[in-house]
C-alpha cells in the first residue's frame, strides 16, 4: 500500500531560484541576508545566519571525556563568526561553490566550525573518520575517497595530518594553517567574506556509507533535501527555541549532524554535544547529562537502552550512598533508532526510570537512513500502540514523505503484508555521487527509493521485520556480510567461498546477533583443531569489529545454499537456523567447548558465584554455564574486556583498582576468587615473570619476551589464536608490583627468565621469541639454554636487529616516556615527535602529568593508569632502556627467524638489508626473514594480528616439527 502525508513545506522548496552572494560584516549585525522564517529559507547556510541573528542567546555546549561534568559553550553568533573567519583561507586553497571538502576532524568544536565554513562558502563537506592501526586499509579508503570526490581538499589537524598515509594527489590543509592564514589576513586588513546562498537543488552535503574496504558510496543531500527534512522533523517533534537537545554520536553519523545539530539550529534551540566515549565508557552518563543540563530532547541508538536497563540497580546504589541525584523530568522525548526497537526493552526502560521523573511517553522509536536525511518516521505513541508486540512500530512519516511496501516487482502491497520499504519525498537523496550503477539500483522504475528493509504498514504505521540487504545491524551499526566473510576466509582451516555472516535475533533481544557459518578444512576427528578454529573466528570478529558472534557454526559444504553464480543465500541459512535446522550443530559446538575447557566445575562460595555472574553477563550466557576453572580469555575475553571486568568487580564485590596483572595471572573464576579473598584486595605475590596467556595444546610451548615497555598486554590477542594448539607464555619485566626491585643488569634479566622458563619446561626443545627490545633478550636466552645443553629449535625476533645500543642511546627519560605513551595509545604519532622537545626542561613528574592530561580518559581507565602508576611504569621502561645501552651482541645461537615490518624510520628494504640481516653474524645456520604486514607498533594490532599469527604459527610448526 502507499501512505502519503500532506505536503506542508516551505514554498521555496517547490521552486528553484537564482543563486546570490551576501556580504557579511562579521563585526556588525546581520541584516538583509537573514531570513525571518522557514518560508524564506533557500540555503542551509541561512540556518546559521538566522540562528545567530534571531537566537543569539542560544548555542552549542560541548562536553568532553576530559571535562567530565563541565561544558564549554559557543553561542550561535560565535559559531558563525568562527566559521566566517575560515572562509577566506578555504577560498585561498582555490575552493569555489560546489567543490568538495573532506573533513577529518575529531574535535567537536573544530568540526562544526569547519563544517559551517564550508556551507557558508557553498562548498560541499564530507565527514570522514580514520581507520586506525591499518595503514593499508586507511590508504585504500583515502585513495578511493580522493578519486570519488574529485580530489577534494582534506581538512584535518596537524596531529591527524602526521598520521595520514602517503596518498598520491591528496591535498591536505590543517585547521592550524587555516587559522594562521586568517590571522595574517586580518592583520593586513583583509575584507569581510561573502556568504554564498545556494539554490535548493544544489548539492549541500556528502555522507559516506559504511565501506571500510575502500568501496564507500557518497550519499548526495541537497540544500532542498536538508531543509525539507528540517521542516518535517521540527513539525513532528514540535521543537521550539525553548528546548535543549543532547547528542553523543560522532558527526560522521548523519543523525548527529541533522537530528541533533541542524534541527535544534533550525528552531533556535540550545544544543549539547558530548564525545561518544563519555557515554560508551559509562552508559549512565547519558542520563546524568540529561539530568544536569535539563535536556528536553535527545537521540540515541536503540542499543543503549539495554545497558541502561542493566545499570538501574547500580544507579540506585550510588544514589543511596549519597551520589548525585537523577531528575529526568525535563526530558520530553528520546528519539531511538538505528535498528528494530524491542518492545519489552523499551517498556522496561520507561518503567525503570519512571521513579526519576521519566515520562511514560518519552521513548519514540524511529526510522531514518542517511538517504532520508536521518529520522523521517516517528512513533510518538509508544508503548500504547505496541502492547503485546515483539518489535515497536515506527509510527508515521514526517510531512512531505510518502512510504509504501512493495513486492519484488515494486508493486505496492496491501496493508499488513510484508514487503520492501520504499520511500518518496523531497528529503530523499537523489542518489550516490559519481556512482550511476548504485543510484540506479537504489530506485524503482517509478522513482521510489529502496530502503533494503522489510516491513509492513498497518493503519498508516510502519513496522520493520528484517533486512533484504546483506548487512547486519548490531548495536545500531551496520556491518557488511561480505567484509566479515573476506576477513575470516584468511584464517587457516577455513574453506574459501564457504563463510557466511548473517544476523539473527533471539526473542526479546535488544539487538540483532551475528551468526558466522564456516566450513572447516580439517579432519573429522580433529577436535583440538576445530576448537582452535572456532576460537580464531570469534577472536577475529572481536578484534576487528568489537563484538562477539552469537553463534559460530562449523557446517558441511552442502549446508551453504548457493545461486547458480555461486553466491551464498544467507537469508535461507537464517531461516533454517531460526526454524531449528542447526540445533544439533549448536549443541555439538557447546559440548566441544565445554570439553576443551576442561569440563564444567560449578562455582563454590559467594565470591565465585558473583564472578560467574559477571563472566556470564560479559559473554552473554547463563551463569550456570560458566565453569569455575575456565579461563576468562578462553571464554572469549580480550584485552578490551579487562576494563569491564575490573569495573564490575569493583561494583559487585567492592574491590577497587583490581590490577590488570591479577586478571592475567588468575583468569578463571576460581583463581580470581582466591586472589580476591582476605579483605577484598588481591594478595601480594612473589615475582614470577611468566604470564600464562594460553595453556592448552600438546605442541611445544612458546615463550614470548616483553617489548621495551616491560608489559605483556600486547600479546593477549595474539595468544588467543594458539588455543588448542600450543601453550603461550609471556615474560613480564620485574618492577611492576609494589616492592619489586627492577633488574640491575641485562644479564640478571636473562638469567631470571631462563630459570623461570626451565621451571615451567625443564627440557627442550624450546621455542623463544621477543617483540622489539625482547628480541635481543630472546637471543640471549637461547644462547644460555644451548650452553646448558638444551635444544632451542625456534628463536624469533619481532622486528628487532641485534644491535640496539645506538637506539637506546637516543632515548633519555622523556623520549622513553613519550614512546611508552605512544605505544599505549595515549598520544598520537605527531605528539610523540613533538613532545620530547617541549617537555624536556620540565621535572619528570610534570612531564608525566602533562602526558596524562592530554591522554584519552577512557584509555587511561582501560590501562588502570594514574600519575603514580605511570611514573612507576616510565621509570621501569627507562631502566630497561638503560640496560639496553650496555648491551652488545656476542656469540651465536643455532638460527633465528626474523619477522620484519615497516620500521620506525627509513624504508623496509633498508631496515631488512642493513640492520636485521646482521643477525647472520650471530648464528651458525642460515636465518629466515619473514615479511609481515603493518608497522613496528602495529604488526600485532587489531588489523594485522590474524595475518601475523598465521605466519608465526606456520613457522613454529616448521621449525619444531609440530605440524
Amino acid at each position: 500500500m502507499e501512505y502519503e502525508c500532506s505536503r506542508l513545506l516551505p514554498s521555496c522548496l517547490q521552486k528553484s531560484g537564482r543563486k546570490r552572494a551576501v556580504k557579511v560584516m562579521t563585526s556588525q549585525p546581520l541584516k538583509c541576508s537573514v531570513p525571518n522564517d522557514s518560508q524564506d529559507l533557500r540555503s542551509v547556510a541561512q540556518l546559521l545566519l538566522r540562528a545567530a541573528h534571531h537566537h543569539p542567546d542560544s548555542g552549542v555546549r560541548y562536553v568532553t571525556a576530559e571535562a567530565g561534568r563541565d561544558a564549554t559553550r559557543q553561542p550561535y553568533p560565535e559559531l558563525l563568526r568562527s566559521s566566517l573567519q575560515l572562509l577566506a583561507p578555504l577560498r585561498g586553497h582555490g575552493l569555489r561553490p560546489g567543490d568538495t571538502v573532506a573533513l577529518l576532524l575529531d574535535g567537536q568544536r573544530e568540526f562544526l566550525t569547519v563544517f559551517w565554513a564550508c556551507l557558508l562558502g557553498g562548498f560541499v563537506p564530507c565527514p570522514m573518520v580514520p581507520i586506525p592501526g591499518d595503514p593499508a586499509r586507511w590508504s585504500a579508503q583515502l585513495s578511493h575517497v580522493n578519486q570519488l570526490l574529485d580530489r577534494p581538499l582534506l581538512v584535518t589537524t596537524e596531529a591527524m595530518s602526521a598520521e595520514l598515509p602517503d596518498v598520491p594527489g591528496l591535498t591536505v590543509a590543517t585547521v592550524e594553517h587555516l587559522r594562521d592564514a586568517e590571522r595574517a589576513s586580518a592583520a593586513d586588513g583583509g575584507s569581510s567574506p561573502e556568504v554564498h546562498i545556494a539554490a535548493p537543488e544544489d548539492l549541500a552535503l556528502l555522507v559516506l556509507t559504511s565501506g571500510s574496504t575502500g568501496n564507500s558510496k557518497a550519499v548526495m543531500l541537497t540544500h532542498g533535501n536538508l531543509l525539507a527534512s528540517m521542516a518535517g522533523k521540527a513539525g513532528k517533534q514540535r521543537l521550539t527555541d525553548a528546548d535543549t537537545t543532547f547528542n553523543w554520536i560522532s558527526y560522521d553519523h548523519v543523525a548527529a549532524l541533522l537530528e541533533a545539530h541542524m534541527l535544534p539550529l533550525y528552531v533556535g534551540a540550545e544544543q549539547l554535544h558530548a564525545e561518544a566515549s563519555v557515554v560508551l565508557a559509562e552508559p549512565l552518563n547519558f542520563l546524568r547529562i540529561i539530568s544536569r543540563h535539563k535536556v528536553t530532547m535527545t537521540f540515541t541508538p536503540n542499543f543503549l537502552l539495554g545497558p541502561l536497563n542493566a545499570s538501574v540497580r547500580e544507579l540506585s546504589e550510588e544514589i543511596s550512598a549519597g551520589g548525585e541525584a537523577l531528575d529526568l523530568g525535563s526530558l520530553r522525548h528520546i528519539v531511538s533508532g538505528g535498528e528494530a526497537n524491542v518492545v519489552a526493552t523499551g517498556e522496561a526502560f520507561l518503567a525503570h526510570y519512571a521513579p526519576y521523573g521519566l515520562r511514560p511517553s518519552a521513548l519514540w522509536p524511529a526510522f531514518g537512513m542517511t538517504e532520508t536525511c536521518a529520522g523521517s518516521v516517528y512513533n510518538r505513541a509508544f508503548p500504547v500502540t505496541d502492547v503485546g508486540q515483539e518489535f515497536a512500530n515506527l509510527g508515521t512519516p514526517v510531512e512531505g514523505l510518502s512510504i509504501r511496501v512493495a513486492d519484488d516487482d515494486h508493486r505496492p502491497l496491501p496493508a499488513g503484508e510484508v514487503g520492501e520499504l520504499q520511500l518518496s519525498g523531497p528529503m530523499i537523496t537523489g542518489g550516490y555521487y559519481h556512482d550511476e550503477a548504485a543510484t540506479k539500483e537504489a530506485f524503482t522504475p517509478d522513482g521510489w527509493f529502496r530502503s533494503g528493509d522489510l516491513g509492513r504498514i498497518d493503519d498508516g504505521r510502519l513496522t520493520l521485520v528484517g533486512r533484504s540487504k546483506d548487512s547486519i545491524i548490531v548495536n545500531g551499526v551496520n556491518y557488511f556480510s561480505h567484509e566479515m566473510e573476506a576477513a575470516l576466509e584468511q584464517l587457516d582451516g577455513v574453506a574459501g567461498g564457504y563463510v557466511a555472516a548473517f544476523p539473527t535475533r533471539r526473542p526479546g533481544s535488544d539487538t540483532e546477533q551475528l551468526v558466522i557459518a564456516v566450513h572447516p578444512e580439517l579432519a573429522d576427528d580433529d577436535e583440538p583443531g576445530l576448537h582452535r578454529l572456532i576460537t580464531a573466528v570469534r577472536s577475529t570478529v572481536v578484534i576487528h569489529w568489537g563484538f562477539r558472534p552469537f553463534l559460530i557454526l562449523p557446517l558441511p559444504k552442502d549446508a551453504f545454499p548457493k545461486t547458480s553464480l555461486g553466491k551464498t543465500l544467507r537469508q535461507r541459512m537464517r531461516k533454517r537456523l531460526e526454524s531449528g535446522g542447526f540445533d544439533d550443530v549448536i549443541q555439538r559446538v557447546a559440548e566441544l567447548t565445554t570439553r576443551r575447557l576442561g569440563g564444567h566445575t560449578p562455582p563454590e562460595g559467594e565470591t565465585e558465584r558473583v564472578l560467574a555472574e559477571i563472566y556470564a553477563e560479559m559473554f552473554d550466557t547463563d551463569p550456570e554455564a560458566i565453569s569455575a576453572t575456565a579461563s576468562f580469555f578462553d571464554l572469549g575475553g580480550t584485552s578490551l574486556d579487562i576494563l569491564r571486568l575490573r569495573r564490575q568487580v569493583t561494583r559487585r564485590l567492592g574491590v577497587a583498582d583490581l590490577p590488570i596483572i591479577t586478571v592475567l595471572m588468575a583468569p578463571s573464576v576460581r583463581q580470581l576468587a582466591a586472589r580476591l579473598t582476605g579483605g577484598g584486595t588481591p594478595a601480594a605475590e612473589a615475582y614470577d615473570p611468566i604470564v600464562p596467556l594460553q595453556t592448552g595444546g600438546a605442541k611445544t610451548p612458546l615463550f614470548c619476551v616483553h617489548p621495551g615497555v616491560g608489559e605483556v598486554l600486547v600479546f593477549v590477542n595474539l595468544a588467543k589464536y594458539f588455543v588448542g594448539d600450543r601453550p603461550f607464555y609471556a615474560l613480564r619485566a620485574r618492577g611492576f608490583n609494589e616492592g619489586e626491585k627492577p633488574f640491575e643488569s641485562f644479564q640478571e634479566m636473562v638469567d631470571c627468565y631462563v630459570r623461570a622458563i626451565r621451571a615451567k619446561q625443564p627440557h627442550g626443545p624450546y621455542a623463544i621469541a621477543g617483540y622489539s627490545y625482547g628480541g635481543a633478550v630472546a637471543f640471549e636466552i637461547a644462547k644460555v639454554l644451548e650452553a646448558e645443553g638444551e635444544r632451542v629449535d625456534f628463536t624469533g625476533s619481532f622486528n628487532l636487529p641485534p644491535h640496539i645500543k645506538y637506539r637506546m642511546d637516543e632515548l633519555d627519560f622523556i623520549e622513553t616516556a613519550v614512546n611508552l605513551a605512544f605505544f599505549l595509545d595515549l598520544i598520537n604519532k605527531k605528539q610523540s615527535l613533538d613532545l620530547p622537545g617541549e617537555l624536556r626542561a620540565l621535572p619528570r613528574r610534570e612531564q608525566l602529568a602533562h602526558l596524562l592530561g592530554i591522554a584519552p580518559q577512557r584509555r587511561l581507565a582501560e590501562l588502570d593508569l594514574d600519575l603514580d602508576k605511570l611514573t612507576a611504569w616510565a621509570e621501569l621502561a627507562h631502566g630497561l632502556t638503560s640496560l639496553g645501552r650496555t648491551y652488545q651482541p656476542s656469540g651465536t645461537t643455532r638460527s633465528m627467524t626474523v619477522f620484519y615490518a615497516i620500521p620506525l624510520r627509513g624504508t623496509k628494504e633498508d631496515w631488512l638489508n642493513n640492520e636485521l640481516r646482521r643477525w647472520d653474524e650471530h648464528t651458525t645456520e642460515p636465518n629466515r626473514y619473514l615479511d609481515v604486514p603493518g608497522e613496528h607498533y602495529t604488526l600485532m594490532g587489531p588489523q594485522h594480528v590474524a595475518t601475523f599469527q598465521a605466519i608465526l604459527r606456520r613457522e613454529l610448526d616448521r621449525a619444531l616439527g609440530d605440524a
